[in-house]
């Protein structure tokens, strides 16, 4: 057997720059670069390899070690999972960094590598600069901590030890079922020592991501159901886009006439204005999709994970006869709310189940034009909202109705937390797949702009806009330097309502006054932050990082900003002032988030009696 002298760390590297997937004939390149901060922990080790012995793969280097596995996860999401960035880091602080950004790829199913730096695996400097030192059990460290975050994790305490574990790496990485993050914990001494890696190890490799079918069985057990049901509903999910399974949507829902609904990962798998396309579901939902699906004696679920907003706190589907039929990859997902499960790819699964309801001859029992009236009204109340006038100042919506009919409808919006993902999932018209990247799973603060820089790295043909509170802003922006550095413009959206305004609703709304989640100055000898409004000019804040900066209070000033940002070469922000509380509306859901039962103001005792009531109401296993 030839070998070939390396270090782990320099294997490591020639082993991902030869790993390959293919779906449907067509083969990818898998992993693209390194993402990295270097410390102690890993600048003599992956540092050295990617300096001299790269191959390959492009090395970026990020700016916050959470921002950069944003940045890396955002990249392989808009890619549809067939591409990633792997990150390294030092040990410590700097990989503990990461966690947070891990558990946001797991949970939206998104596959990131990460390399965090690990102490000496010899122990000969114990305890080293940054160790976490656990009296208790001496083999732990801060690297334990990704264990609750990935799907796989692993610590190569010897170099030999890289072969069987950056193979069980990319098994997981590159299953559709099973991808999120992985960890592959590095000691820093382990990075630099040399061992004779079978030269058959860098060779390359393809791995085929085969569409699984949907069992004939299940399909007919599923099909059974659905000829007994009048008035169903589909809700389609992330998984609807990752399986590139649009047109077979538009195809079952269009044989049928059933109308469809999307959750946040699943929007734009459906043109708004579709025939049989009625809007968001759940408590950021339409009030087109919330209606029939309280009437609903049947739900497809197709790629969703039935999340407690898609579900409405499993309050949304009100009908006593209302049964489940779930595809879904993953046989996580696919069993839940007690359905009859269909575990297969989308595509694979819709143009199966269509073909059995056709030669059945089924079809829905829904009023003629009744999907059509409520489609009307919802499309109506959207109208309304985006010219919403304001007497103190801008409305958020009417703000993004201006984005929305200005930006190119190819263009990538990029999202995830704050009052914006409701607003955006109610009112946002997508016309083309693939243009709405919303983070929802974790709807993690901060994801915005490191996510839209992975975004645009991955979409060179087209223009990417984080849409952005500023209380997130504040929390995490440092790739937007990165942009700069990486020439990959993108354009900042930065809506400033002085705080945390969707968590201050929310609080306002189970009976609290309003309490710390406004960016208000602290008034003298008093203990909560009531004085004025804090100014903060977020336009000179870019500027002075590099980008270039408008500012829009009003829409004739909005529209102007973005035609003029579209023609700027480099990552550019608009702040946006708008009116805190302009933003959209319940429209008939629910979320329990859990109300205090004993409390000094009656507000919360009513608002805890009211969860109860829409407990005992959501009848739901």
């Amino acid at each position: 057997m030839r070998t070939i002298r390396l270090t782990m760390a320099q294997a490591l590297l020639r082993f991902l720059d030869q790993q390959y997937i293919s779906i449907d004939g067509q083969e990818t390149k898998f992993v693209q670069g390194v993402m990295g901060i270097f410390g102690h922990g890993n600048v003599t080790g992956i540092g050295e390899a990617l300096e001299y012995s790269a191959g390959d793969l492009t090395y970026i280097q990020g700016k916050n070690e959470q921002g950069m596995v944003h940045a890396a996860t955002a990249y392989a999401k808009q890619k549809n999972r067939k591409q990633i960035y792997a990150c390294t880091t030092s040990i410590g602080p700097g990989a503990l960094n990461m966690v947070t950004a891990a558990a946001t790829a797991t949970v939206n199913r998104i596959p990131v590598l990460l390399l965090p730096g690990d102490n000496f695996a010899s122990r000969q400097p114990d305890p080293v600069l940054q160790q976490l030192e656990m009296t208790s059990d001496y083999t732990v460290s801060s690297t334990d901590a990704f264990k609750s975050v990935s799907k796989y994790w692993d610590r190569i305490v010897r170099p030999e030890q890289l072969i069987s574990a950056a193979t069980q790496a990319m098994r997981v990485l590159t299953d559709p079922a099973e991808t999120g993050a992985v960890t592959l914990a590095l000691p820093q001494d382990v990075q630099a020592e040399a061992y004779d890696y079978p030269e058959a190890f860098f060779d390359k490799k393809v791995h085929y991501i085969d569409r699984r079918p949907a069992a004939q069985e299940a399909v007919g057990r599923a099909a059974a159901v659905i000829l007994g049901k009048k008035r169903p509903l589909l809700i389609a999910g992330g998984g609807v886009l990752y399986a590139e399974a649009t047109k077979e949507l538009a195809a079952f829902a269009e044989a049928f006439g059933i109308p469809v609904a999307e959750t946040q990962a699943g929007k734009s798998s459906m043109a708004w204005n579709h025939p049989q396309y009625v809007g968001a579901i759940g408590v950021t939902g339409a009030l087109a999709a919330n209606k029939l699906a309280k009437q609903a004696d049947l739900i497809i679920g197709v790629g969703t994970r039935y999340s407690d907003f898609t579900t409405a706190s499993k309050s949304a589907f009100a009908n006593d006869e209302v049964q489940f039929i779930n595809i879904n990859i993953s046989g996580f997902d696919s069993s839940k709310l007690g359905g009859i499960s269909i575990t297969a790819d989308a595509k694979e699964a819709l143009h199966s189940l269509r073909e059995t309801l056709s030669f059945l001859d089924y079809s829905c029992e829904y009023e003629t034009g009744y999907i059509a009236t409520l489609k009307d009204e919802w499309d109506r109340e959207v109208d309304r909202l985006y010219k919403a006038a304001c007497d103190e100042g801008f409305a958020q919506t009417n703000a993004l109705g201006v984005i929305n009919e200005t930006i190119d409808p190819s263009s990538v919006v990029l999202c995830a937390a704050g009052s914006l993902p409701g607003d955006m999932h109610r009112l946002w018209r997508s016309t083309e797949p693939r243009t709405y990247h919303m983070e929802y799973g974790f709807s993690c603060m901060g994801y915005e702009v490191s996510g839209a820089f992975g975004a645009a790295l991955a979409e060179q043909e087209r223009e990417v806009y984080a849409i952005v509170g500023d209380g997130s802003y504040l929390m995490l922006h440092s790739e937007l330097v990165t942009s700069l550095q990486e020439g990959q413009k993108f354009t900042i959206l930065l809506f400033d309502n002085h705080g945390f305004q969707c968590i201050h609703n929310l609080q306002r709304s189970q009976g609290s006054e309003g309490f710390g989640n406004e960016f208000r100055y602290r008034e003298a000898g008093t203990r909560r932050l009531t004085g004025s409004y804090m100014p903060i000019d977020f336009a000179a804040h870019a500027r002075s990082l590099g980008a270039k900066s408008y500012k829009a209070t009003n829409p004739e000033e909005l529209k102007a900003a973005l035609l003029q940002a579209k023609q700027e070469t480099v990552t550019t922000l608009i702040e946006i002032p708008v009116v805190p509380g302009t933003n959209t509306g319940g429209y008939e859901s629910w979320w329990n988030v859990g109300v205090p039962e004993v409390s000094e103001s009656a507000k919360v005792v009513a608002a805890h009696e009211e969860m109860k009531k829409n407990i005992q109401a959501a009848k739901l296993i």
